[in-house]
């Protein structure tokens, strides 16, 4: 008997992870993860618009949890802490999964055809620490402050994630990121006190 059809997303990406692993991301093709999973190549274009893409998985669904995750925050808490109490949290997975995303972070911040895509999506998820920023701090998404802070955030995350898979299995990543945004928090939380004297 051969495999059963793949009838959801979360398969595909498992076994086109499986592929990725034994042949390579470029060497890998479309047609091959549709064969691996049982499925006609336009079946595959149903779950994803492209390779690329199902390696970000479900990126907008994330997107949508992150902003949760910071609307949920204490309004009372110092606003950095919010931040890196949330961007934490979002950061977190079952031990089960770990495994699946340090390889899908590798192919992300590794694979030179997926760096283009990665530009696009962090354009989409820096605005999300902005817009929390500048809602807190009561300055327009344009103002030069809540953009720093987005971009500070993002590349201590990057950071963050590139020294988490250097390291050993061992390392986890929630403390890697919580020292990481620790660090740049207590930087920005000076500069964060006159938010807004400098807007666009």
């Amino acid at each position: 008997m051969g495999r059963p059809r793949a009838t959801s997303p979360a398969v595909l990406e498992r076994l086109a992870f499986e592929l990725f692993a034994r042949k390579g991301f470029d060497e890998t093709t479309v047609d091959d993860i549709a064969a691996a999973a049982g499925i006609a190549r336009r079946t595959f274009f149903r779950y994803f618009s492209s390779k690329n893409d199902l390696v970000w998985g479900d990126f907008e669904g994330q997107l949508r949890r992150l902003r949760a995750l910071l609307d949920e925050a204490d309004p009372h808490a110092p606003m950095m802490d919010a931040v890196r109490s949330a961007v934490v949290e979002f950061n977190r997975f079952d031990p089960q999964d770990v495994p699946w995303h340090r390889q899908r972070m590798q192919l992300i911040l590794g694979v030179p055809t997926l760096q283009a895509d990665a530009t696009l999506r962090y354009a989409s998820w820096r605005p999300v620490i902005t817009a929390f920023v500048a809602e807190r701090t009561g300055a327009p998404v344009s103002a030069l402050v809540p953009r720093l802070a987005g971009n500070v955030v993002l590349s201590a995350c990057v950071s963050a994630y590139e020294f988490w898979l250097a390291s050993g299995e061992e390392t986890m990543l929630a403390d890697v990121l919580d020292e990481a945004l620790r660090q740049v928090s207590a930087g920005l939380s000076a500069v964060l006190d006159g938010a807004g004297s400098v807007s666009a």
